[in-house]
């Protein structure tokens, strides 16, 4: 059996915890490093300063902003390219996976343009102080730019995930992530480059990993050819790449929009909170991530099974996911919230009021993410199964529709605790919207069964 046959049979046929691991692991791997080394950035950069770390912390949103893009096109292609690859549609998949790839890098390169040109106003917006601002401009002017390999590079995870290819993606992840780690201290404290040594030594993981993917194309490994002539702009594959690829930009833009309230919230109390409330961030994001890798796994086998009609199949992919992933979240939870001010006082030199901040904030948010996996599945399932707008609104509710009104409203009634609980609150909001969403569709799924089975009756009569 050749790979790409191997690819399919996992998809198609493999039992659920087999092709759950095979397909979830190597990217949750990938996922849980690339976090780590985001940690490891922000422990080098602590080391310099507090505001220095404020900076970092202000960036971010913009670069997922950017990233974004990537995962437009990206998710948005890879939720069709699996029902396509389940119905044995091998030709459209491949034009579709070619114009996904080529729109995100194009519109990537228009919107990193644009960023550059209005970067101090952008940098203000995202509540950057006037201390913080100077570092903020020198790390984005380096690492903003070279998000377009980052843009090539997530378009590229989602689709090589679509075809069951996961171990590549968690290649062209460990090697970028480990690479940074390394350069990280050679460039920031040897070179003496400070904040623009920690840009630039993303820069270039970012660019190795391009490299892999790049490798991975060029040596026919993947299903896919990747084109120019096959990118395909019509209507039907457009409308399929949008329905799902719109709800997932809104959720990332949602991200850095909420990141940016609470760096702006958090200004009123100084640079020491800005910067505890982003070392919170981006911890609890070395959890997320790990758990969005995990679940990129479990999208292509939920869309294969749905667009072949395999519907116990995809119920036992719903079920085993769910309880492994919250299983994770719950041990990552109590991690956090058992020892938070050990971890926080890692990445400052003994900002006392940072430790304080950061330490209350992981706290409770050690306490919330243990739901994390339980609406992490269903909000990811229904981007599998094409159904765009319940996947929007749920994907909206974590960092959008249940957080924006509670960290606008919470700080002024509750001042700085008003920021460090808004998140716990708006994940025990989205967790309930999650149950009453989906005892619906499961309703609609035991429909769907049964009427194939009658189908399948009458055509056998």
């Amino acid at each position: 059996m050749n790979s790409q046959s191997k690819k399919m049979e996992l998809l198609g046929s493999a039992s659920i915890p087999k092709a759950l691991l095979a397909m979830g692991s190597p990217t949750m791997i990938g996922m849980l490093v690339n976090a780590f080394y985001n940690l490891v950035d922000a422990y080098f950069v602590g080391g310099l300063g507090e505001s220095q770390m404020g900076a970092i912390s202000v960036v971010y949103p913009l670069g997922q902003v950017v990233v974004g893009l990537g995962l437009l096109f990206g998710n948005g292609a890879a939720s069709y390219i699996s029902r396509l690859l389940g119905r044995g549609d091998k030709e459209n998949a491949d034009k579709v996976a070619s114009t996904a790839l080529y729109s995100s890098v194009s519109v990537g390169a228009i919107i990193i343009i644009i960023s550059m040109v209005f970067l101090h106003p952008i940098l203000k917006l995202l509540g950057a102080t006037d201390s913080i601002l100077p570092y903020a401009a020198t790390y984005a002017g380096i690492y903003i730019v070279s998000c377009i390999f980052n843009v090539f590079n997530v378009t590229m995870n989602n689709i090589v995930t679509s075809e069951g290819a996961a171990k590549t993606t968690m290649c062209a992840l460990l090697i970028g992530a480990v690479l940074n780690i390394a350069l990280d201290p050679l460039f920031i404290y040897v070179f003496d480059l400070r904040i623009a040594g920690a840009a630039i030594a993303t820069a270039i993981s970012q660019v190795v990993s391009t490299c892999v993917y790049l490798t991975y194309i060029l040596r026919k490994k993947s299903v896919f050819h990747f084109k120019i002539k096959d990118c395909t702009y019509t209507k039907e594959i457009m409308s399929a790449i949008f329905k799902i690829g719109i709800p997932t930009l809104v959720f990332q833009i949602l991200t850095s929009v909420s990141i940016s309230l609470i760096n702006n919230a958090a200004g009123d109390y100084g640079d020491s909170a800005i910067a505890g409330m982003g070392i919170v961030t981006r911890l609890i994001s070395m959890g997320s991530l790990s758990v969005f890798g995990f679940i990129k796994g479990f999208q292509p086998i939920a869309g294969y099974s749905y667009g072949a009609k395999k519907f116990d199949r995809l119920r036992e992919a719903i079920k085993t996911s769910i309880v492994w992933s919250t299983v994770f979240c719950v041990i990552f939870g109590l991690v956090l919230a058992l020892f938070p001010a050990a971890i926080v006082s890692q990445f400052t030199k003994g900002d006392t009021e940072m430790i304080r901040i950061g330490a209350a904030s992981l706290r409770a948010n050690g306490i919330s993410i243990m739901l994390f996996g339980f609406y992490t599945v269903y909000s990811s399932l229904f981007l599998a199964l094409g159904k765009g707008r319940e996947g929007f609104i749920l994907g909206a509710c974590r960092q959008g529709i249940c957080f924006i009104p509670v960290i606008l409203l919470l700080p002024m009634l509750w001042g700085l605790n008003g920021i460090l609980y808004a998140q716990p609150i708006a994940d025990v909001l989205s967790a309930v919207i999650t149950v009453f969403m989906a005892l619906p569709l499961h309703q609609k799924l035991n429909e769907m069964q049964k009427q194939t089975a009658a189908i399948s009756t009458n055509t056998k009569n």
